[in-house]
């Protein structure tokens, strides 16, 4: 009979102790665990602060007895393995109760220690109400400080997943948030114009940001009231969040001589196979094959984990079961919007070296006509040649999940652009279009691989207007849109008079088009380049994908409103003016403008038609614009 020991449970090591007992029920199954639970879902924690998930046995997925009942697998919590004697095929442990120490036999052994969270070094880190959020005995210390001292600021350090869950945590109990990112973005695995829509909407829902700035120190006494920037700057706060990241725990197997990988984590083949054949590892601190490179890389997620424990427990057992890979889907949902990435990103797709071109489209979730439709953001990262989808990001508010699972699948079947077009999608008009904003996406990249049209990004319209380039720049929307915004040096041309105008456009000069959101920008480009015109671009996304790059104003604190005596008012003055009833707002964009984004109270009238409905507007109540 086999001996199998497993350090650390959790998503990895629980999923490795329930297959070996599967492929072997005669084995002895042992698995360490220095903390007090076996398996918990550690991605429910802020919902669990939060009050969304009310009871803390709804994350505690096994017990030591529900296991042993249903595995026959002893689950020792509270006991932490210090060291690893490869030679000997020996664990010391340390029972973390009685402080005792014993040595345990193995055959085989699995490693899942998975990962901490990351701390940095700096004055006042340590004061009583600085946290992270890893752990549920974290989770509770959180939710008993608020419900004990009642803070009514907190500062979440790092915009991350977690960081932006626990933002949304703490604002639905009642908190001013403000989150601060070193970087100049939220959520660093998206591309910087992705992460901009998340920006802007967290900041209309009350979340104060801080971008491009790291924390320096903390001050207070026992407990932190603001805490220090790198640029001088100081926020108050009640109450702050680290969740900087987290660092792979490499202890055990740096000291057990086990070979550490060159992205930094616990090497392993496709059977989590170690160094050491008799060795296995899974979870955080195992390095993964990417799907989309093939070079190895480090992926700290829940999906990967689970599937690295099912091997390694397999293979452990004695069975043959491979691992061969991740590509780093995830998802996240904070404040009402949702954003999910497969693959690379245009970033990552350069650090790998790969050519590639960006495409974006902005489709709505489901059809127009049903009540409820809204703008969903979709960016594939295209390989040059091959057409091939390397990666690709999604934000928006409804049905974001079903989009990026497709495209995750199409990242890994190698699927080219070409194949979105083709896809089969399930369509009814709640849940989606004709045609699906998938396929759109397709659409639209396939247009460009098929030389159909030349698309430029918004950023590479920016390094243009850097380098004094000289280019026309030609905006086809209405002229209503136009007048709402438009993008510096463009002229306006709306494209149902485009064919009429074409003679006020100079057609050996370089051309640039742009719309809302690409789409009648892409139909100028086909109407001008059949009549002569020789190099011209559509702007990928349109305005939609410009807006941070090309530094229009964002909606929030800072900005103003007109009202009808001429006065400016900031938008949030306006939202306490809108509680008295007497006074009207109203939005003067085009609808789809409106659509996409608007302050909540006001009431759409667009100016291109503002003369046809004026008389509409109440006489007895003062006007805000």
């Amino acid at each position: 009979m086999s001996k199998i020991v497993v350090i650390g449970c959790v998503a990895g090591g629980a999923s490795a102790a329930a297959k070996a007992r599967r492929v072997d029920e005669q084995a002895e199954i042992v698995v360490f665990e220095k903390g007090p639970y076996v398996s918990f879902a550690n991605c429910g924690l802020p919902y669990y602060i939060s009050g969304q998930i009310p009871h803390k046995k709804s994350l505690l997925l096994q017990t030591p007895e529900s296991f042993w009942k249903r595995f026959r697998v002893q689950i020792r919590v509270l006991h932490e393995v210090l060291k690893i004697d490869r030679e000997s095929k020996t664990v010391i442990v340390k029972n973390l109760q009685t402080l005792s120490e014993f040595e345990e036999k193995y055959d085989t052994l699995v490693l899942s220690p998975g990962a901490q969270a990351v701390v940095p070094p700096m004055p006042g880190i340590t004061l009583s109400n600085i946290f992270t959020v890893k752990t549920v005995p974290e989770a509770d210390l959180i939710k008993g400080y608020i419900e004990k001292n009642k803070p009514k600021t907190a500062a979440v350090i790092g915009a991350g997943f977690i960081g932006l869950e626990m933002a949304e945590a703490l604002h639905m109990l009642g908190l001013h948030v403000t989150v601060i990112e070193k970087l100049p973005q939220v959520l660093p695995p998206l591309d910087a114009e992705m992460a901009d829509f998340v920006s802007r909407h967290l900041m209309r829902k009350g979340i104060h940001l801080v971008l491009n700035d790291g924390i320096k120190a903390f001050h207070g006494d026992n407990t932190a009231n603001a805490l220090e920037l790198e640029s001088g700057n100081r926020v108050p706060m009640d109450l702050a969040i680290l969740s900087i990241g987290v660092r792979p725990e490499l202890k055990l197997a740096k000291e057990a001589g086990l070979t550490i990988g060159e992205a930094g984590g616990i090497e392993v083949d496709e059977c989590q196979q170690t160094s050491d054949p008799s060795v296995f590892a899974a979870g955080d601190a195992v390095e993964s094959i990417s799907y989309v490179s093939d070079h190895k890389t480090r992926i700290p997620l829940a999906g990967p984990a689970n599937k690295q424990g099912r091997a390694a427990g397999a293979n452990a057992a004695g069975q043959k079961l491979f691992f061969t890979g991740a590509q780093g889907t995830a998802i996240v949902k904070t404040m009402g919007i949702t954003a999910a990435k497969t693959g690379f990103s245009a970033r990552e797709a350069v650090q790998a070296g790969f050519k590639f071109f960006e495409s974006y489209t902005h489709s709505s979730d489901h059809a127009t006509y049903y009540p409820g439709a809204d703008t969903m953001h979709i960016k594939l990262v295209v390989e040059q040649d091959s057409g091939r989808v390397l990666g690709a990001q999604i934000v928006g508010k409804e049905g974001v999940d079903k989009r990026i699972d497709v495209l995750a699948a199409a990242v890994f079947s190698d699927l080219k652009v070409f194949d979105l077009e083709k896809l089969d999608l399930a369509y009814a008009p709640q849940f989606s279009s004709a045609k699906d904003p998938v396929i759109m996406a397709g659409f639209a990249a396939s247009n460009v691989l098929r030389k159909d049209v030349q698309t430029l990004t918004c950023e590479g319209l920016k390094k243009k207007i850097d380098q004094k380039e000289n280019f026309q720049l030609v905006d086809v929307r209405t002229p209503g849109e136009f007048a709402s915004g438009h993008l510096p040096g463009a002229v306006s041309v709306p494209i149902d008079d485009l064919r009429e105008r074409i003679s006020e456009l100079d057609s050996q000069k370089q051309t640039i088009v742009y719309c809302r959101v690409g789409l009648r920008g892409y139909l100028a480009y086909r109407i001008l380049k059949q009549n002569g015109f020789q190099e011209i671009y559509n702007l990928s996304g349109g305005i939609l994908s410009c807006q941070a790059l090309m530094g229009q104003e964002q909606p929030g604190e800072q900005m103003h409103v007109k009202t009808s005596h001429g006065e400016t008012v900031p938008v949030q003055a306006l939202k306490q003016i809108m509680t008295d009833k007497s006074c009207l707002a109203i939005d003067v964009r085009e609808k789809d403008e409106f659509s996409y984004e608007h302050i909540q109270g006001t009431s759409l009238f667009p100016l291109s038609r503002l003369s046809s409905q004026i008389r509409s507007l109440p006489k007895d109540k003062a006007l805000y614009v």
